[in-house]
């Protein structure tokens, strides 16, 4: 039996900003996104179909189709032939995608704080270098912070970024998530390499983190990328894995 046709009301849409910096199918994946996690698109549902839903928000069928296949390459729909387009079947938690651990605090319902152990302008050794694509001794701006979570540490993270943001404020980055102060810059994260590890952590690691000595972490390096393909960010970041993971929804290609 296939299933019935969700339609999200055109309300939905009224918050696109057709004349802003951020693409629109970006947004429309954004909006669909939202309403699968909150439940408003359950899985199993059927939604509407491309050409429909662009005439009935005003926009073209590629931009609808690149909004679709951002959520299907992200696992939460999945396209069937002779039913259409379905959210997939199963809740998904803190998924691996191209969002700060402040988002993902904040979008949990926790309040995000950090605690800044270093921020300064440092030279690019020759691993930076090569994540950031810049040249060996140019300048970078190089943060060291303890993320907390209602006041307990969560994370110890290391971001390195390339000598045009070395200007970002101190405050700026204490007081909100990187990526939120990148975004107020006008910068558009599109993709990330990313590497998920573990790992024991050192002397210095527990004791920011108030855990045992070689106690498990969860390890993440990320390079991310803007819309034009140039390199914003690297960063190491270690968790805690009793208080923070990692959840991947897997799809057949």
């Amino acid at each position: 039996m296939t299933p019935s046709e969700q339609i999200l009301p055109l309300s939905e849409f009224m918050k696109l900003e057709r004349t802003g910096p951020i693409p629109l199918y970006f947004q429309v994946s954004q909006i669909i996104e939202a309403a699968i996690l909150n439940g408003t698109l359950p899985p199993g549902s059927r939604i509407e179909n491309e050409v429909a839903l662009g005439e009935r928000v005003g926009l073209s069928r590629p931009t609808i189709r690149r909004a679709i296949q951002d959520l299907v390459d992200k696992g939460l729909l999945v396209r069937r032939r002779g039913v259409g387009t379905q959210v997939v079947h199963g809740q998904v938690t803190r998924g691996v995608e191209l969002t700060s651990l402040n988002d993902d605090l904040e979008n949990s319902g926790q309040k995000p704080s950090t605690e800044m152990l270093e921020f300064k302008v440092v030279p690019a050794d020759a691993k930076i270098a090569e994540q950031l694509a810049v040249a060996l001794g140019s300048p970078t701006l190089y943060l060291h912070r303890i993320r907390l979570s209602d006041g307990v540490p969560v994370a110890v993270m290391e971001n390195w970024l390339p000598e045009d943001f070395t200007t970002l404020s101190k405050n700026d980055v204490s007081e909100h998530g990187l990526y939120q102060v990148l975004r107020s810059r006008g910068v558009t994260m599109r993709v990330a390499k990313q590497r998920i590890g573990a790992r024991k952590s050192t002397n210095q690691e527990s004791d920011y983190l108030d855990i045992e000595k070689n106690a498990a972490l969860l390890t993440m390096d990320r390079t991310a990328f803007d819309n034009s393909g140039r390199a914003v960010e690297f960063g190491h970041h270690c968790y805690r894995p009793d208080l923070y993971s990692f959840s991947v929804t897997l799809v057949e290609k």
